[in-house]
């Protein structure tokens, strides 16, 4: 018998010269030091780097590149400084095969699927200037200025400015440095993340890319601001105010009020008409949302006389597209303002055979089948952290006979996948679609087919 390897277990803190032999899921580098794993960040496969490590754990590390030492033959020159774009130090055709790698290596390697086709990833239209909604962070710099911006990487409480986020378009940028602008001339202080005090926490915009429309969100602390000459000071479609008692950082909740404008954000996919409350999800790459639902709609394969349940329907954006080629839709979602806003959309596009129930699918289920009667296509577009094995439950127990998986994390797409395989789907095809140029981030659609009983 071979003897078995051993690694040497760097200490945190301690510096490490390591060549880079992957990308993991979620972007970082992949090396051995000793035949210890070590997970970096900052970069690729091929660097040679020094890293720091972060994180000393018995199975594997975390370390954090300072230096490229020899870069890799993929590496280029970065377009912007900006921490939500790690990957634009790699040619985006490299992006494109990587993310399609990963896909593959999901659900082979963690569901253990095979026999499926795994179609060429849709590429972005788009590489930069791409999203239509942002989250900033407000904190004070070492000069004590006001600053607007994202969290610097590994920091919970310093906020790196920014003044041209190339993610956003012109225009997010220009409202951006209105309302930062007005904020320092009212001398108004960012929140503390370490003591948890004053006022400025976020600020969110969002942009109608079809419709030119723009909506901006100020999340503060409890507290007053001179909401008058804050609306005269920002070009916008729709200005409101959330102030959030808890301490921990959240654009959700708190108590939002309208300061000037349209209560909701009118949006288009294809040719429908979406209108978006400040809280809602959207997908925030309008063209690629298009995109990523004709390969659902594709998927679906729908011919006029189905039933289709749309769990975690949101505001009705896969619904409604799906509803003109279906008998009925009906959607399921848990956040009661996001039904809605769904309900709404519904009659805003005269679609009238949808239908949407505001509930937990773990509990609404059975109920809803009882009602209304079993699908034939379950469309599911589930959270980063995929399908609970009871939600996984109802659904086979629904037994559609097609079932369209619109994934944002491929990782708990495998194993959800897997769950159906072994009820008796088979999993037939899987399309990526590059939603977020770079960035690690991989969107992707799967279909899985019931599989027909043979006659004893």
């Amino acid at each position: 018998m071979p003897a078995p390897t051993t690694s040497t277990r760097p200490a945190s803190g301690s510096e490490l010269e390591l060549t880079i032999d992957t990308l993991a899921h979620g972007g970082n580098g992949v090396a051995r030091s000793d035949g210890y794993v070590v997970f970096v960040s900052g970069a690729l496969p091929g660097d040679r780097v020094r890293a720091v490590v972060t994180k000393s754990k018995r199975q594997y590390g975390e370390a954090r590149t300072i230096e490229v030492l020899e870069p890799s033959p993929d590496r280029i020159e970065p377009v912007a400084d900006h921490p939500g774009a790690p990957w634009q130090v790699l040619a985006y055709d490299r992006q494109l095969e990587i993310k399609q790698q990963q896909v593959h290596e999901a659900l082979t390697r963690i569901g253990r699927l095979e026999g499926f086709e795994l179609e060429p990833i849709v590429p972005a239209v788009q590489q930069w200037r791409y999203r239509n909604k942002f989250e900033y962070s407000f904190g004070t710099s070492e000069s004590g200025e006001l600053v607007c911006g994202f969290h610097a990487a590994g920091s919970f409480d310093r906020i790196e400015p920014v003044t041209d986020c190339k993610l956003a378009s012109e225009r997010n940028n220009a409202v951006r440095e209105q309302v930062v602008a007005w904020c320092r001339e009212q001398n108004l202080s960012a929140w503390d993340r370490r003591t948890q005090t004053g006022l400025l926490r976020n600020l969110v915009i969002r942009e109608g890319q079809r419709t030119d429309q723009v909506q901006v969100r100020l999340v503060t602390s409890k507290g007053d601001l001179d909401a008058d000459s804050l609306v005269a000071a920002v070009d916008c479609d729709g200005l409101f105010w959330t102030q959030i008692e808890q301490l921990g950082e959240t654009t959700q909740g708190g108590e939002t009020k309208k300061l000037s404008g349209a209560s909701k954000l009118e949006e288009m996919l294809g040719d429908l008409r979406f209108r978006v409350s400040p809280e809602a999800f959207f997908q925030t790459n309008t063209v690629m949302a298009e995109k990523l639902y004709g390969v659902a709609v594709e998927y679906a394969q729908l011919r006029g006389h189905e039933r289709v349940y749309d769990l975690y329907c949101g505001i009705g954006t896969i619904a409604l597209t799906m509803a003109t080629r279906a008998r009925q839709v009906i959607g399921v979602e848990i956040i009661e303002p996001a039904v809605a806003n769904a309900i709404e959309n519904a009659r805003l596009n005269e679609v009238l055979n949808a239908r949407f129930y505001a509930g937990d699918i773990r509990l609404a289920m059975r109920d809803l089948v009882t009602e209304v009667g079993k699908p034939d296509v379950c469309v599911i577009d589930p959270p980063r952290s995929g399908l609970s094995q009871k939600v996984v439950r109802r659904i086979i127990e629904a037994a559609p006979g097609r079932i369209v998986y619109v994934s944002c994390n491929p990782t708990t797409l495998a194993p959800n996948a897997a769950q159906l395989v072994e009820a008796g789907y088979e999993l037939k095809r899987v399309r990526p679609v590059d939603m977020f140029p770079q960035t690690p981030h991989i969107e992707c659609v799967a279909l899985l087919e019931k599989q027909s009983v043979s006659p004893q």
